[in-house]
């Protein structure tokens, strides 16, 4: 059960704080500036821990069982955190902002698992679209 628990309890810590640091982002500094400073942060962590790790079997070997989805990875990254800075920078609220584009996020996700991936679409799914964008229209409705 704890499996199953701690990576979604790490999601939701880190969101939270993902928001509030991204909301407090200076709204007069560089965008892209600031997403150069947080990836020169979070890639030096995350080549330490990867370091602490030391890897299967060295660095070289390691670097050749990636493929294009660790590039890719970066690009959608620097999109989403672009846009977000620019979700909070044009008004929207910390208690908002995220709601609204979660709830959209997981209604695409439903078909996107259909179309790419197989998965099973249920009416129940359906339904619960339906309930999400009755919600959106409560939360982010004027």
């Amino acid at each position: 059960m704890w499996e199953m628990l701690w990576p979604i309890a790490l999601v939701v810590l880190a969101n939270i704080f993902y928001n509030i640091v991204t909301k407090s982002t200076p709204s007069d500094g560089n965008a892209m500036l600031s997403l150069t400073v947080t990836y020169l942060v979070g890639g030096l962590c995350a080549f330490g821990l990867y370091w602490l790790g030391k890897g299967r079997e060295g660095l070289w070997q390691d670097f050749g069982r990636l493929n294009w989805t660790s590039f890719a990875l970066g690009l959608v990254v620097v999109g989403l955190e672009f846009g977000y800075i620019h979700v909070y920078r044009a008004g929207w609220n910390v208690n908002t902002a995220p709601l609204v584009a979660n709830i959209c996020l997981a209604c695409a996700l439903l078909f996107v698992g259909f179309l790419l991936f197989h998965e099973t679409l249920t009416l129940r799914q359906l339904l619960g679209v339906a309930v999400c964008v009755g919600g959106l229209v409560l939360v982010a409705g004027k």
